[in-house]
């Protein structure tokens, strides 16, 4: 809920830096918080999964 409030937060100040209202960079914020929150864990387990292949693939006592 924090989360929220502080991507809500940081979205209306960038949306309202050219001096109209922030609403929408405030419904972006929390948006885009609340994707990366199931994707950046995904892209990270997907990526050590890759990485362990080519460690494997290229060690020199692969089966």
């Amino acid at each position: 809920m924090i989360g929220n409030a502080i991507a809500a937060f940081i979205g209306h100040k960038i949306d309202a830096s050219d001096g109209e209202g922030g609403t929408l960079g405030a419904v972006a914020g929390v948006a885009v918080w609340k994707i990366a929150k199931s994707v950046v864990p995904a892209a990270l387990v997907l990526g050590a999964i890759a990485y362990g292949v080519h460690r494997f693939a290229n060690s020199e006592t692969a089966l």
